[in-house]
């Protein structure tokens, strides 16, 4: 899920990073101080709901899916909506199914049993190159063939293809170098800039700590999040040469770009009055919770750190308002390093063969579905096709027109490539290792040689 050049001589250097973060930067100081809708129609949206008579789906009276995906909360409710408008038009009902931080293990028991959903959302793609070569995920159909190849980039597609097949369509995508600060914190703190570098957004915690303030909300207690701090530090730091390497474990943890991250991250990790709660209070802290701490209570967190979707969280379980009482600057850019720009994002595949589970993966991919998701909030779509003036408040409308600008030039999250076993699985690998890190961030070599040794098992059996 991120300007950053790179050479695209391989897979892995196309999977992987970068919008354009000068522009990304741009865009969100023009968007900062506003949530208002603009009103207009995009020079090379989709028509919109306008558009629905084009999109052909088969009558399904009487007949149940399920859907799976790792959504809980705003994230499922939001997306309730969308599957809605497909029962609405296709007379199917359809049942969500969430699947906890561990996707993968889950839907290899629900395959493995012989009950697998129709319709499944994987967050990263060395799963779904895992499931295609066990056969377990079925290639697109010509209709659902049809909308990928209309409304989406060369970059996008080739994530949901493996061994010359589309398998699935990334409907669903994030910008996850956003840090998201509460405006009456900074105010209070007499802090009129946000922080461009690592240097400054040290500073700027250190200032709101003084000041009384919480500076930064960390959800320890989901992995992920760890690991999407990791690759925003090493990617600007090491640069994307060494991140494509070392997303390929072409390059081993133990390496000193490795060593140079972790020292980085440990200016933050290592002090407890730079994190709302301490370590030890991060470390019990879910991603929902990190959000919603920053902009309730009596003593709120200045800033939390993840990509676009926390908006879907402040809409739904806080008073703040986006663009106003809550504002968005970029990841800082770290020593010498380009602020980066990590994407990821979710795929939709179809589990089941038959009619139905491809018709909802076509109507997920088609720019009706895009724009009923979109004007919930805490969703952008790399769906090139629709109108972005569908999109719920005007922060999150800049950050999807940034993700578009950048095409094909993006890089992909570190962990969402890597086999489930080492950067997906809750409690075990990568996920486990960074948070054994915060708990002790002295331990830069001890936490390296955990990383590796995860992570040669994971690749070899991967």
């Amino acid at each position: 899920m991120r300007s950053i050049r790179t050479a695209r001589t391989s897979r892995s250097s196309r999977v992987a990073v970068a919008l354009t973060a000068g522009a990304l930067s741009l865009t969100l100081a023009a968007c900062g101080g506003s949530g208002g809708d603009s009103g207009k129609k995009d020079k090379g949206g989709g028509k919109g709901s306008g558009s629905a008579s084009s999109l052909k789906l088969p009558k399904l009276t009487g007949q149940t899916l399920e859907v799976a995906a790792v959504w809980t909360g705003p994230e499922q409710e939001n997306f309730s909506k969308v599957l809605a408008e497909f029962e609405k038009r296709t007379g199917a009902k359809v049942n969500f199914v969430p699947t906890g931080n561990n996707t993968a293990t889950f839907l290899s028991t629900k395959i493995e049993g012989g009950k697998p959903p129709d319709v499944a959302f994987l967050p990263q793609v060395g799963v779904l190159h895992q499931f295609a070569d066990k056969g377990w995920i079925k290639p697109l159909g010509s209709e659902a063939q049809a909308q990928v190849d209309k409304n989406f980039s060369a970059g996008w597609k080739d994530l949901g293809a493996y061994k010359g097949k589309q398998y699935g369509a990334y409907v669903k995508a994030a910008n996850k170098s956003l840090v998201w600060y509460n405006t009456a914190a900074f105010e209070a703190a007499g802090i009129t800039k946000t922080p461009k570098t690592w240097d400054e957004f040290l500073s700027t915690a250190q200032t709101l700590s003084d000041a009384g303030s919480p500076p930064v909300s960390i959800g320890g207690a989901d992995g992920w999040t760890l690991t999407d701090w990791f690759e925003n530090v090493y990617l600007s730091q090491a640069g994307p040469e060494k991140y494509d390497q070392l997303a390929a474990h072409k390059i081993k943890w133990t390496d000193p770009s490795v060593k140079e991250a972790l020292t980085t991250l440990a200016q933050l990790w290592g002090k407890d009055g730079l994190i709302d709660g301490g370590r030890k209070g991060a470390l019990q802290t879910e991603f929902p919770k990190s959000v919603t701490q920053t902009f309730n209570g009596g003593s709120p967190a200045a800033m939390v750190y993840e990509g676009d979707f926390v908006t879907a969280n402040i809409n739904a379980d806080t008073k703040a308002k986006v663009g106003t009482d809550a504002k968005v600057f970029p990841f800082p850019a770290v020593g010498s390093g380009k602020a980066p720009v990590v994407s990821g994002g979710d795929v939709a595949v179809a589990l089941k063969g038959g009619e139905a589970a491809q018709a909802l993966v076509t109507f997920l991919a088609s720019t009706d579905a895009a724009e009923i998701w979109a004007a919930q909030g805490g969703f952008i779509s790399p769906n090139k096709e629709m109108d972005t003036a569908k999109y719920k408040d005007g922060v999150t409308r800049d950050i999807a027109k940034a993700l578009l600008a950048a095409g094909d030039d993006f890089r992909f999250d570190m962990s969402d490539q890597a086999p489930a076993a080492f950067g997906g699985t809750q409690g075990v690998g990568e996920w486990k290792d960074l948070q054994d890190f915060l708990r002790n961030p002295k331990d830069v070599a001890g936490t390296q040689s955990r990383l590796e040794a995860d992570a040669a098992k994971a690749y070899k059996n991967g």
